[in-house]
């Protein structure tokens, strides 16, 4: 019986070290990481300023709206540590709420007026929702192009699938 058990151990092992593998940061297609390359290169070519690093993220999205999308950011590490990060409260807010997370996905997705996200099920009463988009649109990551109509702005798109992969389980 002990035998059996120290098999069924080292399984459980097995599957949870297999498990955090397919869920660990892995390179992009190609096998290397040619934009950091890129970065690093630039960050170099700064000089001093630049020796403790930035941050980019980067992306070529195409939504199934048909609209294209190509933004990148970088960002000086020491730029970063500086600033106040509580300014950044009210953005990070506004996608704290699954309801906000989802009339974002759908708006993404092609669902864009106010009428058409009230006809979907679980996102509360029209009051509600437009109290939603009010303040997904206060705080930028929504803008109205129109009367009811609602997109997510383009320099915002790719920000916005960034937070998304970013909050997913590593």
């Amino acid at each position: 019986m002990e035998l059996e058990e120290r098999v069924a151990a080292l399984e459980r092992r097995i599957a949870a070290l297999e498990g955090e593998r397919e869920h660990a940061p892995q390179p992009p297609p190609g096998g290397d990481f040619w934009a950091l390359a890129g970065f690093k290169e630039r960050l170099a070519a700064a000089g001093p300023a630049a020796a403790d690093g930035g941050v980019l993220f980067t992306g070529t999205v195409g939504l199934p709206t048909g609209e294209r999308y190509d933004w990148q950011y970088g960002e000086l590490t020491s730029a970063l540590l500086d600033v106040d990060w509580t300014e950044t409260a009210d953005a990070f807010a506004a996608l704290g709420h699954a309801v906000r997370l989802r009339l974002l996905r759908e708006i993404v997705g092609g669902r864009n007026t106010a009428a058409a996200l009230a006809e979907l099920d679980g996102l509360g009463t029209t009051g509600q929702i437009y109290h939603h988009l009010r303040q997904l649109t206060a705080v930028g990551w929504l803008r109205t192009v129109g009367r009811g109509r609602y997109e997510v702005p383009p320099a915002r798109v790719v920000p916005l699938l960034v937070m998304v992969s970013a909050s997913r389980p590593v």
